[in-house]
């Protein structure tokens, strides 16, 4: 692994996987669109290549000369406006990245997709790698577009490209700049998040991923997928750690799903009249209480992963939060 492209590298996990790569003394050129935010990647000594995943001839102009490629690249979004953009980078997008890929002859591929991606346990036991995905029915956009560019992945494996899949779960960390996984942070910090509801989630450490996609570069299996999480816990507990760090309110009382939804519709609604993206949607609290419960196992055993621990994540990402101004 010496000269290593990554998509996506002025987001939140490729950037920080851009300059580890860079402090292990990799050649490291990133793929970004024209009008990428480039606070992330800051000045960091990486070759700058100028394109979008959606278009294939630069995505083939990027990977040539690349012995290793990380795709981190991905619309995250539960607004359904934005569906059609997501699906479009995340689906074409990652199936242009593969062509690309399989056609430069590449050592190793690492496709950065998600826990939304694994399916649920009905009986609220710990999914792991082998659940076979069945959020159909909720019809969730992010979950479906992650979903769908996996198998393109694992599609062209069968085609002899030496592709192996991380799938984190809800990531936070120095870096985040568009709070996505530091929007349970900021919302608790806002004291928007009062209350509890009934299921849980799994939070993981930005340092944590990024060692698992080094690691799974270097000793993951062609073909297979390892979940990069951290701990399983309720929401109440969550909720509760994280108010007590970062000065919110502690949950006052547990609201019924039903609630959750009311509160998701009403907010959704009045954003859409405003025309700007929600903080809370329909999308995102779709199927909440169903199971959001992972094993890292396979990754521990094979990578050699480790878990920070979620209190120590919520300090180090509070305290980065606060030096540049995201609360």
């Amino acid at each position: 692994m010496r000269n290593v492209l990554v998509t996506g590298g002025t987001g939140f996990i490729g950037s920080r996987l851009a300059r580890e790569l860079l402090r292990r003394g990799c050649s490291v050129r990133i793929l970004r669109r024209r009008e990428s935010n480039l606070r992330a990647i800051g000045d960091a000594k990486v070759e700058h290549v100028v394109g979008d995943v959606r278009d294939l001839t630069a995505v083939r102009g990027a990977v040539q000369g690349c012995d290793t490629v990380f795709h981190t690249t991905a619309v995250i979004s539960h607004w359904r406006k934005e569906r059609p953009l997501m699906y479009e980078t995340n689906i074409i997008g990652t199936r242009n990245v593969v062509t690309a890929t399989l056609e430069a002859g590449v050592q190793k591929f690492v496709y950065t997709s998600s826990v939304a991606a694994v399916g649920y346990e009905p009986d609220g036991a710990v999914a792991d790698e082998d659940t076979a995905f069945n959020w159909q029915p909720y019809d969730i956009g992010y979950r479906n577009s992650k979903f769908e560019a996996e198998q393109e992945v694992l599609r062209a494996v069968r085609l002899g490209l030496p592709a192996v899949v991380v799938n984190p779960s809800t990531v936070i960390g120095p870096g985040d700049m568009r709070m996505h996984g530091g929007r349970i942070l900021r919302d608790i910090y806002r004291k928007r998040i009062f209350y509890y509801a009934v299921g849980g989630m799994n939070v993981v450490y930005i340092d944590d991923v990024v060692r698992g996609h080094l690691s799974a570069a270097e000793r993951g299996r062609i073909g297979e997928r390892y979940i990069l999480c951290g701990e399983n816990m309720t929401y109440r507990e969550l909720f509760t750690i994280v108010a007590g760090i970062v000065g919110g309110i502690k949950p006052l009382f547990k609201l019924p799903s039903v609630g959750v939804n009311v509160v998701a519709a009403i907010v959704e609604a009045l954003a859409n009249v405003a025309g700007r993206r929600p903080w809370v949607s329909r999308e995102l609290v779709a199927g909440i209480g169903v199971g959001n419960k992972f094993s890292c196992g396979k990754a521990e055993r094979e990578l050699g992963y480790t878990v920070t621990p979620f209190k120590d994540a919520v300090e180090k990402t509070f305290s980065w939060c606060q030096q540049n101004q995201l609360l």
